[in-house]
This record gives C-alpha cells, structure tokens and sequence, in this order.
C-alpha cells in the first residue's frame, strides 16, 4: 500500500479565496497559487506594474504608498483566512517590493532585470534588518515590512551598481 502524497502549503489554498478581493490580491490573481517558486512568480507581476507606474518621483511615491496600505490590508485579511502568516501563497509583499527597487531606476531591460534579481536575492536571504523585521513584526505589516525594506537596499544596491556601469 502506498502513503497518501502530502499536499504542499500551496496545493491546500482553497481556490474560493481568490474570488474574495484580498485574496485575489494577496495571492497575485493565482501567481502566488504556483507550485514552485511562488515568491519569484509573483515578483514577476511587478514588471508589468513598474512599467506603468508614473515617471515622475513624487506620483510614483504616491502610488507605492497606496500600494502598501492595501498591501497591509489585503495580506492581514488572506493570512487570517489562510491561518499562516506569510503563506508562500500571499505574493502582492513581492510585487509592491520590487516596484520599491525600481524607484528612481533607468529604463530599460537591464535595470528591470538587475533589480528583479537584486530584490529576489534581498527578499530570499533576508539579511539584517529584513530578518528582524521578517521574525518580530506580525499580520498585515509584517508581511509587507520585510519584503519594502528588501525593495530599499535593492534599490540603493540597483543605483550603486548602476553608477559603475552606465
């Protein structure tokens, strides 16, 4: 008789919370429902957005403000429902990180690619301060916490480099 196969923590996301507005945003439309690599998935989703964010400083500031608050909202709201607090599964963290990254960041295919791997490695090995904040601030916040910090030294990483290369 063979064992029964366990489901991965993604697998066991019932697909009903992507039809609720945190969930769907939570879970990146579905891309966060990935079975391998949810969290780079996600990120993924936030080219599309740098894309079409304002070009300008302080509308672009705006809108990644507004951003993390329905963040803090929407992840709080899907881990509740989830019982996890940062379930793989919960990505929109990702998103609005690497559109952090991107802040100030030239056009062009190579600092959108720079940066994505730039904040993946950030967000993947959590070094200080991202690890504090990852292991002591909870809900909401929390979840979005590490990954804005990992999204600023990305960032600033992102601008150093690119003043050696440009």
């Amino acid at each position: 008789m063979t064992e029964p196969q366990t489901k991965t923590a993604v697998e066991r996301v019932d697909l009903a919370l992507l039809a609720t507005p945190a969930g769907f945003l939570a879970l990146g439309a579905g891309a966060g429902l990935s079975p391998r690599a949810p969290g780079t998935v996600g990120t993924l989703l936030g080219i599309p957005l740098v894309l079409v964010m304002p070009e300008q400083l302080g509308p672009y500031l705006g809108v990644l403000l507004v951003l993390s608050l329905v963040g803090v909202w929407c992840c709080s709201v899907c881990a509740r429902m989830l019982a996890v607090h940062d379930h793989p599964g919960i990505v929109w963290d990702e998103i609005v990180g690497y559109a952090v990254t991107m802040i100030g960041a030239p056009s062009g295919v190579l600092p959108l690619v720079l940066g994505f791997v730039l904040f993946r490695l950030f967000d993947i090995l959590k070094p200080w301060p991202i690890s504090v904040i990852d292991r002591r601030v909870g809900g909401g916040l929390g979840i979005m916490a590490d990954d804005l910090v990992a999204g600023v030294l990305a960032a600033v990483c992102l601008q150093s480099v690119w003043l050696f290369i440009a």
